[in-house]
Parts: C-alpha cells; sequence; structure tokens
C-alpha cells in the first residue's frame, strides 16, 4: 500500500485520472490546483534571496558524495546584521547612547516614507538614530539599484552631517540660555538635589502615615507634649470629675456627627445627676482608704 501523505493526495488523483480508474474530475480537484498545499520544509527549504543565503564551499570527498545530505536548516543570514557590524566598526562611540528597549502594548507601526519614497535620511528625522542610518543604507542598495558600498557610503555621509548639524544646533541653545542667565547644574549638583529631594519625600510621607494611624484610633495612648500637663493631684482631679459625673473623653467628637464634646459632656453630667438625686446617700471609699458620704 503506498503511503498516502497530505500534500500529495492532488497528485495520485490526477495518476488516477490519468489511466481511467477515476472516471469523474472530484470537486475538490481545481480548487487544490489553484491553491496547491505547502511541501514539507525538511524536504524542501522555502527558497532564499541571494543576499540571505550563505552558501558554504565543502571539498568533494568521494567517501561522502554518495552519502544523502542531512536535512539541516540552511544557515539564516539578513543583510541588516552586515551593515550593522560594519557601522558600529566606523562608529564605536554611537553604542553608547541610551536606547530605551520598552515596548508598549502596540507594535509601532512602519514609517510611511519607505521603498522608492526614501531617498534622503533626512525624511525621518533630523535627528536619526544608527538604526535610521542602517535601514537607509539597506533600503538604498535594494529599491534604488545601488551597490551595498555605494549605499552605506552614502548613508554614513548623510548621517554624519545630520548629526553634526544637531550637535551645531544643541551648542548654539546652550550658549544662548547661559547668555540669557540660565544656570546648568554639573551632576554632582543634580544628584544631590535628588537625594534631598527623595528624604523630603520621605519625611512628608511619615508624617502622612502617622496623621492616618491617628485618624483611624478613637482611643489614642499618644501622649501631646505641647498639652501643656499639670502636676500630680494624686487621683483628685479625676475623682471630683466623677463626682461631678464628667466623663472623660481621650478623643475630640467630630463636629457634624455627633454634636461637640462640651455638648456630650453635660448631658451625660445632667443625666448622672438624676440618677444620683433619686438614689439614698451611700458611703464610697476612694483608692486613697478615705471614707466618703454622699450628699
Amino acid at each position: 500500500m503506498v503511503r498516502r501523505i497530505a500534500s500529495q493526495v492532488h497528485k495520485q488523483a490526477a495518476r488516477l485520472m490519468r489511466v481511467g480508474y477515476l472516471k469523474q474530475e472530484p470537486v475538490w480537484f481545481q480548487a487544490v490546483l489553484d491553491h496547491p498545499p505547502l511541501s514539507l520544509p525538511p524536504k524542501a527549504p522555502p527558497a532564499r534571496p541571494d543576499h540571505e543565503r550563505k552558501l558554504e564551499r565543502r571539498r568533494i570527498n568521494p567517501s561522502t558524495t554518495l552519502r544523502p545530505p542531512k536535512n539541516s536548516p540552511l544557515p539564516i543570514f539578513y543583510l541588516e546584521d552586515e551593515v550593522r557590524r560594519q557601522f558600529f566598526r566606523d562608529h564605536p562611540f554611537e553604542s553608547f547612547r541610551a536606547i530605551s528597549l520598552v515596548e508598549d502594548a502596540n507594535v509601532e507601526s512602519e514609517h510611511p516614507i519607505q521603498g522608492k519614497e526614501w531617498t534622503r535620511l533626512r525624511q525621518r528625522g533630523r535627528n536619526p538614530s544608527a538604526e535610521d542610518a542602517i535601514r537607509f543604507a539597506v533600503n538604498l542598495h535594494q529599491n534604488h539599484d545601488m551597490s551595498l558600498s555605494s549605499a552605506y557610503a552614502r548613508a554614513v555621509a548623510q548621517f554624519r552631517s545630520l548629526r553634526a548639524e544637531h550637535e551645531a544646533a544643541t551648542s548654539a541653545a546652550k550658549m544662548e540660555a547661559e547668555a540669557y542667565g540660565t544656570i546648568f547644574p554639573s551632576e554632582t549638583d543634580r544628584s544631590f538635589e535628588k537625594e534631598e529631594k527623595q528624604l523630603y519625600s520621605e519625611a512628608d510621607q511619615k508624617a502622612l502615615d502617622r496623621g492616618a494611624l491617628i485618624a483611624q484610633k478613637r482611643w489614642k495612648a499618644i501622649l501631646d507634649v505641647q498639652s501643656g500637663m499639670g502636676g500630680w493631684s494624686r487621683g483628685q482631679d479625676y475623682m471630683s470629675l466623677w463626682q461631678q459625673g464628667v466623663r472623660p473623653s481621650f478623643t475630640q467628637v467630630p463636629d457634624g456627627a455627633l454634636g461637640t464634646s462640651e455638648m456630650l459632656q453635660e448631658e451625660e453630667r445632667l443625666k448622672i445627676q438624676a440618677e444620683r438625686s433619686s438614689r439614698p446617700p451611700v458611703d464610697q471609699v476612694d483608692f486613697m482608704g478615705v471614707r466618703r458620704t454622699t450628699q
């Protein structure tokens, strides 16, 4: 039984129709001929352009020529890589420029000026990057029928002229700003400013955190040093307030929610006095052992 491979079904059907085994053409036959299936990659790799293919010279060895070749993929080669290596050999300091490698949620679309329309490097901006110069050289080679050496020379010449123009404009703007009185701090001054800003921000954050903690607690054991505390009265002040019916308040009641603290204390005091007036007098002993009789 012959192996049935999915990519060769239409070929098998064509052979069967030629010998007359199939009397009628299948319905799917013409559609498969218009859109043939892809061949198997290990057996028939896709064709690549000449500049993407690097052929290695092999010495003819009679002992190995009769062996079937191994199914290994061809080496991948891109023209941009060769141009990039040569560019950074000629401009080593360009590799020290800061470049953002962070990707956004969406992939950045291609520049609208490309192909035959891209004839000058200035069309992509007055401050081109190294990648712009590399792409411009490859574009001249592929779309303007120029040799790779000529395209690279033209791209590098335009890149250097634009970079020199940008540096001259930057220097002139800096001199003009200094003439008007602008003072540019040094790197040391910038580092000190950042350090002071960070220290102040941490102090403000600690104060905010302490205020938020105090606001969340109704009963606080935090002593306010500036409250003007008096001397120790051996509990007499507390006992006198307790006999008057004044309830101690450790926190300030917010205004508008339950009324002022003075109103609440006055209501509580009147309530306690009303209860005491209705009860008979009893003896009380304070914490010092002094016996007192309520009137």
